[in-house]
C-alpha cells in the first residue's frame, strides 16, 4: 500500500481553499494554525539537534495551544512540539480537537514521529487533520488515521458490554 503524498503552497489560495473545506476548517483557522506553529518554533529548546520545531491546536472551542519541542542532554528525555501543545491543553481543561499544525524547518515537511501520532491518537478523532509546513511555507495534509493506521485508542481498552 502506497501513500500519494502531495505538498501544497500555503499562499495559494485556491489549494488553501481546497484543503479548509476538505477537512472541515476554515481559512481563518488555517492561516491561524500556521502562524501559531510557525512562531511557537522561536520557543524551541533544542540546543543539541538545533531542530526545531513548532506546534499548534485547534480546539472544538475555538481556542488555540502551542508548543515546542524540549530537549535533553540525556535524549530520550525530551519531549517533542505535539506533546508539549496537547500536555499543555490537557492541563488547561481542553480534550476535543478540530485540527494540529506542525511547522520545522527543513523541506518537504516533517510528519509527527511515530510516540507523537500515538499521544495525538489519545484525544483526537481519527479524521482529524494534522498539517504539516515546512521552511518555505508548503504543506502536507493527512487525517491521523493516514499517519496512524491500524491505530490503539482509548475504545480499545473500554470493557466490553455482555
Amino acid at each position: 500500500m502506497s501513500l500519494q503524498i502531495e505538498t501544497y503552497s500555503a499562499d495559494d489560495s485556491a489549494h488553501v481553499a481546497q484543503t479548509t473545506s476538505a477537512y472541515g476548517i476554515t481559512a481563518e483557522q488555517f492561516s491561524t494554525l500556521r502562524q501559531r506553529a510557525v512562531a511557537a518554533k522561536s520557543t524551541a529548546y533544542c540546543p543539541y539537534s538545533k531542530f526545531r520545531v513548532g506546534a499548534s491546536l485547534l480546539t472544538h472551542e475555538g481556542a488555540y495551544i502551542d508548543g515546542a519541542n524540549v530537549e535533553n542532554a540525556a535524549y530520550p528525555v525530551g519531549t517533542c512540539a505535539e506533546r508539549v501543545a496537547f500536555g499543555k491543553a490537557v492541563t488547561e481543561g481542553h480534550k476535543k480537537f478540530k485540527a494540529v499544525a506542525v511547522a520545522t524547518d527543513i523541506s518537504p515537511p516533517a510528519s509527527p514521529c511515530g510516540m507523537c501520532r500515538q499521544f495525538i491518537r489519545e484525544f483526537c478523532e481519527l479524521d482529524t487533520p494534522i498539517i504539516m509546513f515546512d521552511k518555505d511555507g508548503k504543506y502536507v495534509i493527512l487525517k491521523l488515521e493516514q499517519l496512524l493506521p491500524l491505530s490503539f485508542g482509548p475504545e480499545s481498552l473500554q470493557p466490553a458490554i455482555a
